[in-house]
């Protein structure tokens, strides 16, 4: 363990739990879709690629998800979804309006007496608006000394991302679920990362990591990091 080092932190999935409820939500939606020839592996590969397209232009959140179904079930029956089908729809995916978000086991504790010696930055994807209800619902601000919503998380993010907040890379540590958006592209930005994985990370976040990485520390949980810094 060395003090003095940054710690930057993913939100969604990390800090809390939040897929967990878009799954609950696209499991309903594949039940109410009941299509007669594609079965729901099949129904959901389509969906996946619905919201890939519509990730690139709409960015992230609940309303990319609500748009997608809708274009999911478009594409799947030839025309637009109709008034009634789009009422029904906006009805399952009710709950991800204002569902309350619940800090995982220990996420307060442990940002607490990680802030002790290191500084905590938090860097979340997605819609301004909705992130930061998460954020100010979680009750985790306060640990951080500074929070970023940012569209995407790429390479260019996280260079930009240390610039502004003079890290200097080798004593930078992004922490998250997402090998696509937290681990690979802070990897490239010249950051080493923390790998926490969820078993509700969405499924257009995976990718392969390099277990030989000297970069990337492999946890099991976010308690565990107060084992290694």
């Amino acid at each position: 363990m060395r003090p003095d080092q940054v710690l930057v932190f993913d939100a969604d999935d990390t800090l809390w739990e939040n897929n967990v409820v878009f799954e609950r939500v696209i499991a309903d939606f594949l039940d109410w879709l009941a299509h007669p020839a594609l079965g729901r592996a099949e129904l959901r590969a389509v969906l996946d690629e619905v919201q890939a397209a519509n990730a690139v232009t709409h960015g992230y959140g609940s309303r990319m998800l609500v748009r997608s179904l809708r274009d999911c079930v478009g594409r799947l029956r030839g025309r637009p979804a109709t008034a009634s089908e789009i009422a029904e729809i906006d009805a399952l995916a009710a709950v991800l309006i204002d569902f309350q978000v619940e800090p995982v086991p220990g996420a307060a504790e442990t940002l607490a007496r990680l802030g002790e010696r290191h500084t905590l930055l938090l860097l979340t994807k997605g819609d301004p608006e909705e992130q930061q209800r998460k954020i100010d619902s979680s009750g985790l601000a306060r640990w951080f000394r500074a929070l970023e919503i940012v569209p995407e998380k790429d390479e260019a993010t996280y260079r930009r991302f240390v610039a502004s907040h003079g890290i200097v890379p080798a004593d930078g540590w992004m922490i998250g679920n997402s090998p696509k958006s937290d681990i690979l592209p802070a990897r490239r930005a010249g950051l080493n990362a923390v790998f926490i994985p969820n078993d509700n990370t969405w499924v257009l976040e995976h990718t392969e990591l390099d277990r030989a990485d000297p970069g990337v520390l492999h946890l099991r949980s976010l308690t565990e990091l107060l084992d290694h810094f």
